[in-house]
Formats: structure tokens, C-alpha cells, sequence
């Protein structure tokens, strides 16, 4: 565990070890003033607790969570346990990170929230010291010390009330509601993507995955002015949405059993050409592969996509052609930005508050869900 900044406040020890603590029951109907939360384990269950309420502390503020998604990583984690060798489910720990608020409380000099104020969660909050070098230089996404909630073994914002510093949550304008504000957190990863793949007006794009991040980097990529954009999936449902959310997407169903090469064909032959930026956004081996020999000359394959530990690349074909394969971890000085793109009516969330209630949803593409939202 982090051993600076914020990890002793928020020590999930403090929430286990309180006596008031406790896995509901199954079926169980919760006081309705209980702090209840969602927490998996390393058994790969899920189920609901009832946790203390806290109080702020000097620079706090309690949140009443009001929105949270389900991002992929909390059915990963939840599944699997782990996420890649640092990231390890080994004791109960709460879900969520993508969520969105009103001020309920605020601690000691906390000046810039009142009560009533409605908020965007980051859910990264790094140590911000100055002897960090991260944080000094503006890339707190590598703070060694950053606690990042859901992330094990750090509990996460899928709670009634959440304590927060009150410098890292970000004011929602009237015009958005608490689940635009809670979609702020996989469109700040998508805007992350975006600027470091260094995507510019008129650049033919690919768009590997059409999930949530795979959507939000859609709309991020045509707020952006990419153009052609082309966008694939396993699943045709999943494109006809792509296609509602952005009508001049081209879209390439991707058959199970295609080879990557006979993938990247495809794409080519929908983006009249080679494409100059693919994002890749399910972390899959094959997928990166398709996105490899559907890039230029030239051209960036940006990962975004979490994946299996070790994988491989066909190194030569990127050698050849000069391709640039980058990747991502999280984000950085995009929350700001993700609400003024919202509020200004560049990117439209709207179409994604689809609103669903079980993390079986989201687990299972065939079902239908984009994005799953659980909101109190």
C-alpha cells in the first residue's frame, strides 16, 4: 500500500476493522440512511455492505454519491481478482470510481464547496507533494503514493456517502446532471487518449471496441475532427449504437475466427485506405494486431484497452512501416476539460445513460448494456 499523501486517511482498515461493518445478507432491505456500498472479494463475489458514515476532516468533504458506472475494471477485478501483478483483490473492497455527487458536509477550511453543491469524483487522488516528481510536473497519474479508489486495496466511490478532498472534485454546471458527471471519468480517459495519440483535424482514425471507452473516444475523436472514423466490435448491436451516437462513423463488425490481417482489410476498405491514428480500446492481443496492420505508414496505434500481462506483437511489421505504439495508464488534467466539452455541447453523453442495475450487465456484452449506472 502507499505509504504517503492520502493512503492513511483513506486506510481500508479504518472501514473494515469499524465495528459497524458488515455484509448484508442476501435479499436484505438496508436502513434508508445506511451507509451501504458494493465490495467484491477474492472469492469473486459481490455483494452489498453496510460500512460507517465519516465525518470530514479539515480540507473533507462527504459526498452523497448520487450516480457511479460500472467501468470495466470493477467486473475485472470482481472476475479475475487482480489487474495485471500490482493491482490485487486480497481482502473485501468496494467498487466504483466513476461517479458524480452533492455536497452533504465539509470539513475544516473547506472554502470553495457549500452544501447543496453538485460535484464530479476524481477518483485519483495523488500526494501532491512537492518532493513528488509526478505531481510537481503535472503527471500526478504516476504518483507512486496515488490513491485510486476501487482500486485495490483501496474501497472505492459505489457507496451512499463518500469522503473526499475537496480539491479534487470538480463543480457540474446546472446544465448536467449527476450521470453526465459520473461519464466525466471514462470520457477523461478517452481525452487522455486523444491528446497523447496526438490526433489532429481531418487524421482517418480507428476506433478498436465499441464498449464505453471505445464510445467516448468516438465522440472525443469527432469533437476532435478526425475524419473518416471507423469504429469495430464482435458485437453488431453494439456498432448500431456507435452508429446512433455518431451517424457518419463507419463501422466493421470484426467475425470471431477473422485473422487480424483479414480484420485490418476490412477496416481499410471502410477508411478508403490506411488509417493514420487507431486507438485501440479493448486491450485484447488480437485486437492490437488489427490495429497494427490497419495503421500506415507512419502511423500511432494507441492503447488504451487493459489486456492480458504479457503479450506479442508482430515487431517486424511495426519495425517496417515505422509505426508508433503508445500506451496509456489512467489520466491526467482532463476533468476540467471533459466538463467544459460537455457543458459547451461538443460531446453529447446523453445517448449513454442507459440505465441498468447489476454487474451481470456489464460483464456480459451480449446483453446489450454500453454503460451500466447504479444511482441512489
Amino acid at each position: 500500500m502507499p505509504d504517503g499523501g492520502y493512503a492513511d486517511t483513506y486506510s481500508p482498515r479504518k472501514v473494515l476493522d469499524d465495528p459497524s461493518f458488515r455484509v448484508l445478507a442476501s435479499g436484505e432491505v438496508p436502513a434508508p440512511n445506511a451507509n451501504i456500498a458494493a465490495f467484491y472479494n477474492p472469492n469473486h463475489e459481490i455483494h452489498l455492505v453496510e460500512k460507517p458514515r465519516p465525518t470530514p476532516g479539515p480540507g473533507q468533504v462527504l459526498v452523497h454519491v448520487r450516480s457511479t458506472g460500472i467501468c470495466g475494471s470493477d467486473v475485472h477485478f470482481w472476475k479475475h481478482g487482480r489487474v495485471g501483478d500490482s493491482m490485487v483483490v486480497t481482502d473485501e473492497c468496494g467498487s466504483g470510481h466513476e461517479s458524480a455527487g452533492e455536497v452533504i458536509e465539509i470539513g475544516e477550511g473547506v472554502t470553495q464547496w457549500k452544501v447543496g453543491d453538485r460535484v464530479a469524483i476524481e477518483a485519483g487522488v495523488p500526494c501532491s507533494k512537492s518532493s513528488c516528481d509526478h505531481c510537481r510536473v503535472g503527471r500526478y497519474n504516476a504518483c507512486p503514493d496515488v490513491v485510486f479508489f476501487s482500486t485495490p486495496p483501496f474501497h472505492g466511490t459505489l457507496t451512499r456517502y463518500h469522503l473526499h478532498p475537496a480539491e479534487w472534485l470538480h463543480r457540474l454546471p446546472d446544465s448536467l446532471s449527476f450521470e453526465e458527471g459520473s461519464l466525466c471519468e471514462p470520457l477523461a480517459v478517452a481525452l487522455a487518449g486523444i491528446e497523447r495519440a496526438g490526433l489532429r483535424l481531418g487524421d482517418s482514425t480507428l476506433i478498436c471496441g465499441a464498449g464505453p471507452i471505445g464510445l467516448v473516444s468516438l465522440l472525443s475523436a469527432r469533437a476532435a475532427g478526425a475524419e473518416p472514423i471507423v469504429i469495430t466490435d464482435l458485437f453488431q448491436s453494439r456498432l448500431d449504437f456507435a452508429k446512433k451516437l455518431v451517424p457518419g462513423v463507419r463501422t466493421v463488425l470484426v467475425e470471431r475466427g477473422l485473422t487480424p490481417k483479414d480484420a485490418a482489410q476490412k477496416i481499410k476498405a471502410a477508411a478508403d485506405g490506411p488509417v493514420k491514428v487507431a486507438i485501440e480500446c479493448s486491450g485484447v492481443e488480437s485486437s492490437v494486431h488489427t490495429a497494427v496492420h490497419a495503421a500506415q505508414f507512419g502511423g500511432k496505434v494507441f492503447i488504451i484497452g487493459v489486456g492480458k500481462n504479457e503479450q506479442v506483437f508482430p515487431f517486424m511489421h511495426l519495425s517496417a512501416n515505422e509505426i508508433d505504439v503508445s500506451f496509456q495508464y489512467r489520466y491526467a488534467n482532463q476533468y476540467p476539460k471533459a466538463i467544459r466539452l460537455v457543458a459547451g455541447g461538443l460531446i453529447d453523453l446523453k445517448p449513454l445513460r442507459k440505465l441498468f442495475s447489476a454487474f451481470h450487465v456489464a460483464a456480459d456484452p451480449s446483453q446489450g448494456a454500453i454503460k451500466v449506472q447504479i444511482q441512489d
